[in-house]
């Protein structure tokens, strides 16, 4: 399987949907589905009815999976880049492709 671009961890903004220009830190990754979960973005409500665990009920608010497609690593200057790895002392690393520098993983 092919090295991952985006990792848990990483700080990203979304590029395109409902929640476009909105950054936040990527929750889990699901490479298999090729989508992640980023905090506070792409919330989703679901209606609960009362039950015998949750006898209020209620409204659960939760993040819901993202298409990698759409988001895109931070760079050190706050806007998107992209991600491309090289190899620097003997180690496969990833780099952000606008400024050549390191991200951290």
């Amino acid at each position: 399987m092919a090295a991952a671009k985006i990792r848990k961890g990483d700080k990203v903004v979304v590029l395109a949907g409902k929640d476009k220009g909105r950054t936040g830190e990527v929750i889990r990754s699901l490479p298999k589905e090729n989508k992640v979960v980023v905090s506070g973005v792409n919330v989703h409500a679901r209606h609960r009815k009362a039950s015998q665990e949750n006898p209020q009920g209620g409204i659960d608010r939760k993040e819901a999976p993202l298409h990698v497609s759409n988001v895109a690593v931070v760079g050190a200057d706050g806007k998107p880049t992209r991600v491309r790895f090289e190899e620097r002392d003997g180690k496969k690393v990833r780099v952000a492709a606008k400024s050549g520098e390191l991200i951290n993983g």
